[in-house]
């Protein structure tokens, strides 16, 4: 029995001799969260687009003169298709639009009773697309060609219609709410040249009507891949 006793004894003053020589454990390893992956803004998107127009016309005739700059406005909806390619934080891309547009507006001076009326039902652009990103928001200037069916005539007769080519630029914001999903608001200017309208349609003879657009619109984009 005694020899029983001993033996335990000494086993416990070993094993406290062991546990004294072990390291004290350390403290435990700090948590470090993810980093989170930032939005890459390359990849093919499409869209739609919607919202107001307003600009100016000018009736020019050699005879009856001149209607001064007068006032049109009016909204426009459609769609968007594009691409874009990031490097670093700078985004280049290319974009393309069309819309349907109630865009008309018209004056009497030098028009009489009658007045000119200039319009247009749609817009369409092909443009360079060139900006700067932090993350999920994208700044960026855009600038290329301008289609748009311009209309003249006197009110209540027929009209000239023609397909005018033109230049456009703007600038714009986009920001990516969801992996997959983006929304913009963006401004453009369009610049078109000048629609020939003659005696039938215009009076006088051989009248030069001008139009220009400012376009302030917003969009929602999808754009196809992940982050």
């Amino acid at each position: 029995m005694k020899r029983l006793v001993f033996a335990v004894a000494l086993s416990f003053v070993a094993g406290q001799a062991l546990a004294a020589d072990l390291p004290m454990p350390g403290p435990a390893p700090a948590y470090i969260p993810p980093v989170a992956r930032a939005y890459s803004w390359t990849g093919f998107y499409l869209g739609i687009n919607g919202g107001g127009a307003f600009g100016s016309s000018k009736w020019s005739d050699p005879v009856l003169g001149s209607t001064g700059n007068f006032g049109a406005a009016g909204a426009l909806v459609g769609g968007t298709v594009g691409a874009n390619y990031q490097m670093g934080q700078f985004v280049i891309g290319i974009e393309g639009d069309g819309d349907w547009s109630s865009l008309s507006g018209s004056t009497h001076v030098t028009c009489g009773f009658t007045p000119c009326e200039t319009r247009s039902d749609w817009l369409a652009t092909v443009r360079g697309r060139a900006g700067y990103a932090v993350d999920r928001v994208l700044f960026y200037g855009t600038g290329g060609a301008a289609f748009a069916n311009v209309q003249a005539g006197l009110s209540g007769g027929p009209f000239t219609n023609s397909t005018q080519t033109g230049w456009t630029a703007g600038a714009g914001i986009e920001y990516a709410f969801a992996p997959n999903w983006t929304a913009k608001v963006e401004y453009l200017f369009a610049d078109l040249p000048n629609l020939s309208c003659g005696a039938v349609n215009c009076g006088g003879t051989a009248t030069s009507v001008s139009l220009n657009e400012n376009i302030i619109r917003g969009g929602v984009n999808f754009k196809f891949g992940g982050w």
